[in-house]
């Protein structure tokens, strides 16, 4: 169980509270930073490509944030593309395929490896101490011929990686649980992807349903702003997310009603650097 291997009984309810998207904008950059300050969220992802990454650095205090490896730009109207030299993975527009099915299609995988790893070791440069991995809309995680490219980078920096939750394994068409299990690499026993509470259980909800193991909730919390209102058409979902994470106090009282323990990606990554001779000296 990963529970006990983390130093925790079998039967303990652990929670990831993951801000996604830092650099994605100012209003995200500004809301990331209040959910981990003064919040509910314990690790974040950062969007290396993104617009406002450099300055989601200049504002890093040595908070639990990953990198979100990132090979789309999904939004029309707002771009970003690689950092490396990488001319399958521009779109017709000059960033990024807008579509999971365009990188699928076009993307060498040599310069998806180098984009990847170079986003990685920019966030380094950069001063983050990455915490673990991610992917950008999942495009990474839903094919094996990139998923593979996940998990060597994975394995080559130690780091946990985010994987799709349980219940979405089965449509994978192959066994990415079994083979991250078999790299050595760590995730998280459960995932759930944004909850809403419109559509959907509200965050305080999620943690009171919470079962035995370690499980990673994703929020995407970001300030209301002009800004955000011209880039996001989930604007209203991320401003909530920022809500729930900051200024709901059913979250907090849910937790200590349950039991729930609150830990960050790192304690993943202390275990994943503890039985890994190829960590490079990264651990902090």
């Amino acid at each position: 169980m990963l529970t006990e291997r983390l130093g925790y009984p079998a039967d303990a309810k652990l929670l990831i509270v993951h801000a996604d998207d830092l650099g994605f904008c100012h209003s995200a950059n500004v809301g990331t930073y209040e959910s981990l300050r003064r919040g509910m969220a314990t690790s974040a992802s950062l969007i290396v490509p993104g617009p406002w990454a450099r300055e989601a650095a200049s504002r890093y205090r040595g908070e639990d944030v990953g990198v979100q490896l990132t090979v789309n730009a999904e939004h029309e109207l707002y771009r970003w593309g690689p950092i490396t030299q990488a001319p399958s993975l521009l779109g017709g527009d000059g960033g990024f395929p807008r579509t999971m099915e365009d990188v699928w299609e076009h993307a060498d995988l040599d310069e998806v490896r180098r984009e990847c790893r170079a986003q990685i070791e920019r966030a380094i440069l950069w001063g983050f101490d990455v915490s673990h991995l991610t992917t950008h809309m999942a495009t990474l995680q839903l094919r094996p011929e990139f998923f593979d490219i996940c998990l060597e980078l994975a394995v080559e920096f130690a780091l946990p990686l985010r994987m799709l939750g349980s219940h979405d394994a089965p449509h994978l068409g192959f066994p990415a649980r079994q083979l991250a299990d078999e790299a050595g690499v760590i995730f998280t026993d459960e995932v759930i992807l944004s909850p809403s509470g419109d559509r959907g259980p509200t965050l305080a909800q999620v943690v009171a349903g919470l079962g035995p193991g370690v499980t990673e909730v994703q929020v995407r919390p970001a300030i209301d702003s002009g800004e955000l209102r011209a880039l996001a058409t989930d604007w209203e979902r991320r401003v909530g997310d920022l809500r729930a994470a900051c200024d709901d106090p059913s979250v907090p009282a849910a937790t200590e009603a349950d039991g729930v323990g609150l830990i960050g990606f790192r304690a993943l990554r202390d275990l994943a650097r503890a039985g890994s001779s190829r960590s490079r000296g990264l651990s902090s």
